[in-house]
């Protein structure tokens, strides 16, 4: 008879220990203390420092020991337990992470990632209490009850909840103009202009706010501030991205972005028509412009190109895009071997890329040097913000002609001569852009360590991941291969959290500067738990409750107390929250790179509002383009009003990104960006100040207030700053501009005329009545206000 050793027999005790104490502890309703949460507590503890080696990877996998998964981690492994639930004595993980011996301890001191005395406690607690294991947060399914409240009173219950469990207590809301000044901001991405701040202030209607928040949702210009973030998910871009980087033909997309978020396109079919909108049955322009997504990753026709090789990049490059944007999940890991850390295998990576072998990629190797190149297969377009122009026009002529005959009246005729005219551009204005087209698809393999010249690997059929939820397309006439647009659908269907918990943690993120999950490029086991659970479930159900709608999410967001509230921390909110993840206060950051230079041109009256069309491309420094090549070129900066144009216009350039984006951090847009960085540097301040827009800018704002104000100088000076800040100027703020600008006209009067040189930066003309002098001294005033703190910030 075998008889279980001391080790196993004392293993044995304690589990029956346990479970009697389980037992009692249900029958008395007496429990000693809370466990911690896996999810929030450990998860990410054994993530950081035992998963490596102790998780989803095989390959790299020690002591075939896996920890990821409570049944493995829980199992007899010959005579002892790695996590005996209820006894971190008789565990031998807690035995590896206690003992001060080097040769044994875990994690092993050359990896950096020793425990310090509190995780090691609070792993003992875990074990203890019975090592409980749970879903992880993001497939986990949705748990939510609204009790017939509205979303932003539930997210107002909640951070409320968590506030008073910290001891803290939410800001009281905002004055009025910093408050309209940060949703104008957020939701069109430009601020209120000096009668749009007066007539807010003016209206009495207690539903003023929400009726503003209305306005702004259905403004032109929201779209163009929501598609500034998508561009940067799907890492749009003017130019192929390798070798020559020659610009490419894709601006249609770009238009067809802003349009779907202005007419609310529910999120379903926007991410749809992207994936996999040449599919759809008789596919129309704008579903084929939308399936351009599939052709903005950076490609390359040089001579030397092996097909093969680019035909595996861009296989990876798919589905590191795809899975990021959509999921969240950083499955590019898996390219090469199993991922190390989240339970995403090396053939679940191989069966996403077969799902985009149909489309055509060989024709980009037939590209030529020309600008741009030619990457068939593409459309000659009429983009869909042209045709909503042209159906405008046409009903404004419309109009215009009834009212001419109704009273006989022929003073209308030059004005129906300049509709005609603007009609006839516009339909002349058809651009290329590129399209899927889908075609036999190509066999895709498991790639041993990536290597792309193997082919030893398996060969796989589309399919998404082992560990989400399973995509079928079984019929009645028998099972088919996966299309991209099955894939578009699944991510979709019914319990499928993933894809709207990513999505809305992002939203969050553009209103408050940082997501629920901190993590907005990794919901696996290396992302942040969410902060509010509850409350990043509230927001995923009722997004796609309400058909996925975006503006209803946004709307009930700005609506909430918890956005409306002041941005100025209390002196206990910083020393106990300093990060402010309890939303004891509303956040204050720099504005992106885009709104930057598109709040300089407002102020300035330069801004050309004007929706879509091609590139616009702004001054930029002689010689930047010197090292691009194939062809070589030149940068010839726009000459008419689409130098004015608003900043999501800009043609980007990836290899040689405008300086003025670069300096203020935005993306060269290679790979996803969902959160860009904000740093603060000293070549940032002199782009404010040197840059030629702003240079521009300001002169421009120099000669309107000098003008507005019979050059008068105070008035003068306040008119600039109500301008660029939408607040009235302070005294000691007046008098500190009214030093500067007297110190600078008695320099300007007094240095050689040469020195007004400045006057001529830009293309803007001249105010001729106006002194030079003085308008180089108010320019450099409003320089100065330009380049404050305040004035690129939103509070």
């Amino acid at each position: 008879m075998n008889l279980p050793t001391p080790s196993k027999l004392k293993a044995i005790m304690s589990r029956v220990t346990f479970l009697m104490l389980l037992l009692a502890s249900s029958q008395t309703h007496v429990v000693a203390q809370e466990s911690p949460k896996y999810n929030r507590d450990i998860r990410p503890l054994l993530s950081d420092r035992c998963f490596k080696c102790h998780g989803p990877d095989s390959h790299s996998r020690a002591a075939d020991l896996r920890l990821d998964l409570q049944e493995e981690a829980v199992k007899d492994r010959g005579g002892y337990w790695a996590i005996v639930p209820g006894d971190a004595d008789g565990s031998d993980l807690w035995e590896r992470i206690s003992t001060t011996d080097p040769d044994l301890v875990m994690p092993p001191p050359e990896t950096g990632k020793s425990l310090s005395d509190e995780e090691r406690t609070q792993l003992r607690n875990w074990i203890d209490q019975g090592a409980t294991y749970e879903k992880h947060w993001a497939y986990a399914p949705l748990k939510t009850n609204l009790e017939n409240t509205t979303l932003s009173e539930t997210i107002d219950e909640l951070v409320e909840r968590e506030l008073l469990a910290q001891g803290l207590h939410r800001n009281p809301e905002a004055d009025e103009t910093t408050l309209l000044r940060r949703l104008h901001l957020d939701l069109t991405g430009l601020p209120p202009t000096r009668e749009q701040i007066e007539s807010y202030l003016r209206e009495e209607s207690g539903d003023r706010y929400a009726n503003r928040v209305n306005q702004l949702l259905e403004s032109p210009q929201y779209g163009e501030r929501m598609a500034m973030y998508w561009l940067d998910l799907v890492r749009y871009a003017d130019t192929v991205g390798y070798h020559g980087d020659q610009d490419h033909a894709i601006t249609p997309y770009r238009d067809w972005v802003i349009y779907a978020f202005n007419r609310d396109m529910p999120f379903d079919e926007f991410s749809r028509d992207q994936l996999a909108g040449d599919l759809l049955p008789e596919a129309t322009v704008d579903q084929r412009i939308a399936s351009g997504y599939n052709r903005l990753l950076q490609t390359s026709h040089e001579g030397g190109v092996q097909q093969k090789e680019y035909l595996a990049k861009y296989a990876s490059d798919r589905v590191r895009n795809f899975s990021m944007v959509w999921l969240g999940s950083t499955l590019g890991c898996c390219e090469c071997h199993d991922h190390k850390y989240d339970p995403f295998t090396q053939r679940d990576f191989y069966q996403l890329a077969a799902f985009f072998a149909d489309i055509d990629d060989l024709q980009s190797f037939k590209g030529t040097n020309s600008l741009p190149t030619k990457r068939e297969p593409e459309l000659e377009v009429l983009s869909p913000l042209d045709r909503l122009r042209i159906e405008g026009l046409k009903n404004q002529l419309e109009l215009l002609e009834s009212s001419t005959e109704e009273t006989e009246d022929l003073s209308h005729g030059p004005d129906r001569q300049v509709l005609l005219n603007q009609i006839e551009q516009l339909e002349k204005r058809r651009r290329r852009t590129m399209v899927s087209k889908a075609i036999k698809p190509r066999p895709i393999r498991v790639l041993d360590r990536g290597d792309w010249m193997d082919e030893g690997g398996p060969v796989v059929e589309p399919n998404v991941p082992g560990i989400l939820p399973s995509l079928s397309t079984v019929s009645d006439s028998g099972p088919r291969r996966a299309t991209r647009l099955d894939l578009a659908q699944w991510l979709f269907e019914e319990n499928r959290p993933l894809t709207a918990r990513v999505f809305v943690n992002r939203i969050w993120y553009l209103f408050f500067n940082s997501g629920l999950s901190s993590s907005l490029e990794d919901s696996g086991n290396q992302g942040e738990w969410p902060t509010h659970p509850e409350l990043l479930d509230a927001l995923a159900s009722t997004f796609a409750q309400s058909q996925w709608s975006v503006k209803s999410l946004i709307r009930e967001i700005v609506l909430s107390k918890t956005y409306r509230q002041s941005s100025l921390p209390t002196p206990e909110a910083l020393e106990s929250d300093p990060e402010n993840l309890w939303l004891s206060h509303q956040t204050r950051y720099r504005l992106p790179a885009e709104m930057i230079r598109d709040l300089a041109l407002m102020s300035s009256g330069l801004l050309v509002d004007e929706l879509g069309g091609p590139s616009a491309r702004p001054y930029q420094p002689a010689g930047y383009y010197a090292h691009l090549n194939f062809p070589t070129r030149a940068y010839y900066a726009d000459k008419d009003q689409q130098q004015y144009r608003r900043g999501v216009y800009i043609h980007w350039q990836r290899q040689f990104l405008h300086p003025m984006l670069r300096a203020f951090d935005a993306p060269t847009r290679e790979e996803c960006t969902a959160q860009r960085p904000i740093s603060n540097t000293p070549l940032a301040a002199l782009t404010l100040l040197n840059d030629p827009s702003f240079v521009e800018a300001a002169r421009v704002l120099a000669q309107r207030s000098l003008v507005a104000n019979d050059s008068s100088v105070a008035p003068s000076i306040k008119w600039i700053f109500q301008q660029v800040m939408t607040r009235g100027i302070k005294p000691d703020e007046l008098q500190i501009l009214l030093t500067l600008y007297e110190s600078q006209l008695q320099q300007y009067q007094q240095l050689d005329p040469t020195a007004l040189e400045v006057l001529k930066v830009g293309m803007a003309p001249l105010e001729e009545q106006l002194v030079p002098a003085q308008v180089a001294a108010m320019l450099f005033v409003a320089r100065a206000i330009l380049n404050t703190n305040e004035a690129i910030t939103r509070n």
